[in-house]
């Protein structure tokens, strides 16, 4: 699957039952993919995946278990893609760094390349932004599908953090990051509130605006934080 062209060339006719399988798997996440970042986990059913590309809802049972097999599925595909790429950048950024990272730059690092998936990847990568926005606020179950894809690269950002404000006290850190995790999330949803709010002039598909502005807002907030947590 290419990580960010969502534009793929005509599909030629599968040669081998193999290709077939692999390409009915590939729209069948597609469509659920589709459904679950409008309507939920619990807002689809397999007869809705299986509508949305034309197919008796027996096949969908054929490949998937269930319905949460499915969903598990669509939200792995897209998280091993965002997470291997944000890893290379902070090892790039690290190594870069010299030693010596910035807030703002490893934030950068973290944030944008997550970012230009959703500016340059299509349709099917802002479907993935809301999904994922989806299964972070909810606790039952997403934190630990939120756990078991992210944390590893969570905490490669943390420990550049800790490099580049060695003297800030570490909940602090964890507090920024949960600040800054939660600006992500709510900016993945697209809820359009702040479209609302600015009147127009703000718009919360502008994913090129939000990578603009964040980094080096949240990197203030590290700042701040830290600073007010030191002795007087």
């Amino acid at each position: 699957m290419a990580e960010l062209n969502e534009k793929k060339p005509a599909r030629r006719k599968a040669s081998t039952k193999a290709e077939q399988r692999a390409e009915m798997i590939e729209q069948i996440l597609d469509a659920a993919e589709h459904l679950f970042s409008q309507h939920g986990l619990y807002g689809v059913t397999l007869k809705d995946v299986a509508k949305r590309i034309s197919v008796h809802h027996t096949l969908i049972n054929y490949y998937f278990d269930d319905k949460k097999a499915l969903f598990d599925q669509v939200f792995a595909r897209r998280a091993v893609v965002t997470s291997e790429r944000r890893m290379r950048m902070l090892d790039a950024y690290e190594q870069a760094s010299a030693g010596s990272p910035t807030v703002e730059g490893a934030l950068r690092a973290f944030l944008d390349t997550d970012l230009d998936l959703y500016i340059e990847g299509g349709e099917g990568w802002r479907n993935y932004a809301a999904l994922a926005s989806q299964v972070a606020n909810t606790p039952e179950w997403g934190a630990a599908m939120m756990d078991e894809h992210f944390d590893p690269v969570v905490l490669r950002l943390i420990g550049l953090l800790k490099q580049a404000l060695p003297d800030c006290a570490e909940e602090d850190i964890f507090w920024g990051y949960h600040f800054v995790t939660g600006a992500l999330m709510l900016t993945l949803a697209r809820t359009g509130r702040i479209d609302k709010l600015s009147g127009g002039l703000c718009r919360s598909d502008d994913f090129a605006a939000v990578k603009q502005r964040m980094s080096t807002f949240m990197a203030a907030g590290f700042l701040a934080i830290c600073r007010k947590g030191k002795p007087a």
